[in-house]
């Protein structure tokens, strides 16, 4: 890597985002409305390449971002066919009949020594206590299919929406806002024969736009950080075998549900994102043990409703850039790596992104040191969800295919393997710096995939046994009745969207 001179660090004043979609929209409104004082800011949009545009799910965090942006709920929810998401449902992950949820909720009461669930560990072992998710308000309203929010009945939720109308919506926003949208193929990248950094874009071979800093968010070619820059990728398929997917989006034949269905199949899994207006299947797969004519029969056989388009297929490798930050440039969305959609994290690392490169941002000129800050944030942030995404692999009781008997004896990460050991010794969660995830997620997937842990906190013991019985019975009495005042998510929606409201 490259060092720089402080002394005549040339200050970064324009910026030039490659690509539009999810990703670069978002950084052009966060940028925009955030330092849009202090920076011009200009996107590049192809006007040959769309967004992927599969539908989207996403985790809670996006509710922080929006609010960052002063970003309107329900003119949000109106433009992209938004509906509500408490978790995500597994079916077949641990056995082929056998489904749990993970959900964005608390559950229980956490002490200071140990989580809720070494209480609930003791309550099983005494005979009561029991589903673990009896104690989430989230997970069962997921499971009863309502859904409400205020501030006095706060619910932890995240959303489905059509990436296509997001990325639109965005762009109206970011564009109003004043960021300068150019509509062209990038031809060229030109780079200074003297630092390696990228100076200018070429649009159809006619327009040069020059920029200090670069973000790009032109998908899977990474154009500027990889066939410009040549940072290199960490190939993750050892870890994570699937390699393929194949989309459609068929019409909606039932009320959308609080939540993301994710089904394993014999070699991968199939989601269902339902929107207000259609709902977004897609089946993952490793092109190994099926090939995408099987995946495409598969798919439509599955679906429910007639399909709305037809179904497209997609090639990804799993893994990042060795560098998120290279030179001045930093990859955002695909271009900077791809974990499957599996717990709908894409959208949440663009944000991250975006917010830690905001943070750091070089106004005065790119440093070594912020290049290093922002990478070693990078790769801890990716090393984390990629143990909790292949988690769902490996720890699991199905061996009825190849595929599965191939993720029950693949190699795992070292720092999942003793995430996993601590759990089942101990029953002890620890999260990494860069974990997203809580700990009462860890929990829910690995009680939920089948690991059981062999002890429990003995600060369980400090309860009697009638009074953890009754102590049990409050939490779980308390949630029912927050759940059976709850509107169904339906109803909610209609209400919270009418044309009025």
């Amino acid at each position: 890597m490259s060092t720089f001179d402080s002394a005549t660090l040339p200050p970064v004043k324009n910026v030039v985002i490659a690509g539009g979609g999810t990703a670069g929209w978002m950084a052009a409104i966060a940028l925009v409305k955030l330092l849009g004082k202090s920076l011009n800011i200009t996107l590049v949009e192809s006007k040959d390449i769309g967004i992927i545009g599969v539908g989207e799910a996403t985790i809670p965090p996006i509710r922080t971002f929006h609010k960052l942006l002063n970003i309107d709920e329900k003119a949000f929810m109106k433009a992209t066919q938004a509906t509500f998401k408490l978790g995500i449902e597994f079916e077949g992950w641990r056995e082929e009949n056998h489904s749990y949820i993970h959900s964005f909720g608390v559950t229980g009461r956490e002490c200071w020594a140990g989580e809720f669930h070494h209480f609930w560990l003791r309550a099983q072992k005494l005979g009561f206590g029991g589903e673990f998710g009896d104690y989430c308000p989230e997970l069962q309203a997921a499971k009863a299919n309502k859904f409400f929010t205020n501030e006095s009945m706060p619910l932890n939720f995240a959303y489905h929406f059509d990436a296509v109308a997001y990325g639109r919506y965005l762009r109206t926003l970011a564009t109003e806002a004043g960021v300068h949208h150019i509509v062209g193929n990038i031809t060229n990248v030109s780079k200074c024969s003297q630092t390696g950094n990228i100076t200018s874009l070429e649009v159809d071979e006619s327009q040069e736009v020059n920029g200090d800093f670069f973000i790009d968010c032109t998908g899977f070619k990474g154009l500027l950080i990889e066939q410009a820059l040549h940072t290199g990728y960490d190939n993750w398929s050892h870890y994570l075998p699937c390699d393929s997917a194949v989309a459609m989006q068929t019409e909606t034949v039932a009320a959308p549900v609080p939540y993301t269905k994710s089904s394993a199949h014999k070699a991968g899994w199939r989601w269902q994102i339902p929107l207000q207006h259609r709902v977004g299947n897609g089946l993952v797969y490793c092109s190994k043990y099926m090939s995408d004519d099987e995946a495409k029969s598969t798919l439509v056989q599955q679906v429910e409703g007639e399909p709305v388009n037809d179904a497209r297929f997609i090639k990804f490798t799993p893994g990042k850039r060795r560098l998120g930050w290279n030179k001045n440039c930093v990859a955002l969305g695909l271009a900077s790596g791809f974990i499957e959609p599996l717990e709908s994290t894409s959208i949440h690392l663009i944000m991250t992104g975006i917010v830690r490169l905001m943070r750091l941002f070089p106004f005065d000129g790119v440093t070594q040191s912020a290049i290093d800050e922002y990478n070693t944030k990078y790769d801890s942030e990716m090393a984390a969800i990629l143990d909790f995404i292949v988690m769902h692999y490996k720890v699991t009781n199905r061996e009825d295919s190849p595929f599965w008997q191939h993720c029950k004896n693949m190699p795992i990460p070292p720092s999942l393997t003793h995430k996993l050991n601590l759990f089942k010794d101990t029953g002890r969660v620890f999260l990494d710096d860069g974990d997203i995830f809580r700990v009462d997620s860890w929990t829910q997937v690995m009680l939920g995939q089948g690991l059981t842990p062999n002890q429990y906190h003995k600060v369980a013991d400090e309860m009697s046994e009638a009074e953890l019985e009754r102590f049990m019975m409050g939490l779980k009495q308390q949630v029912d009745n927050q759940v059976s005042r709850l509107p169904s998510h339906e109803a909610f929606l209609d209400k919270y969207l009418a044309v009025n409201s």
